[in-house]
């Protein structure tokens, strides 16, 4: 939705009204649903009561068996950035594991380095407005609210000032 939001908000120079925004993306939404009939990663993981943003933007794919809960997420290729320039993070192109309403478990492929060292996630729950991130060690509470929206691979949630830093440096220039 942001890029059409973002696409006929240039066109129109903000001529549009939101609500006719809105009306629209949501009409183009509903009409990518019911092409394939499948809710996207996303959608599920709102279905078990958590926000999107615990997976980054850009996944292709996934496998749930409803039976188990057990499931697969697929991304193009591995994705790694940093959040609040503390905590890095890195997803494999396929993360493992199973969900149930507010818990993911048996997590293989999502890990965060804290320090120097690089620690497995194999477990997020929620309770109430929270979300506990285990290591298997030690956990870290955060608030929901942190993952409204979905990170992008290599900036994280700091995309703009990655593009400002790339312009103000600007490519490098070979002389011959």
């Amino acid at each position: 939705m942001g890029l059409l939001s973002g696409f006929f908000f240039s066109l129109g120079r903000g001529l549009l009204s939101p609500a006719v925004l809105l009306c629209f993306s949501l009409l183009c939404f509903a009409s990518l649903m019911a092409a394939n009939g499948e809710p996207t990663a996303y959608e599920l993981m709102q279905s078990y009561d958590f926000p999107v943003g615990l997976l980054p933007k850009g996944v292709s794919g996934y496998d749930l068996k409803n039976s188990t809960g057990k499931f697969c997420v697929y991304l193009d290729e591995t994705c790694t950035f940093s959040l609040e320039n503390s905590y890095e993070l890195k997803y494999k192109s396929t993360i493992k594991g199973y969900i149930a309403k507010d818990k993911l478990s048996e997590l293989e492929g999502i890990s965060v380095k804290v320090g120097l060292f690089w620690f497995n996630i194999i477990e997020v729950t929620r309770s109430s407005e929270e979300l506990d991130f285990s290591v298997g060690i030690a956990s870290a509470d955060f608030p929901v609210e942190n993952f409204d929206e979905s990170p992008e691979c290599g900036c994280g949630f700091d995309c703009d000032n990655v593009q400002l830093r790339r312009i103000k440096t600007g490519p490098f220039v070979s002389s011959s």
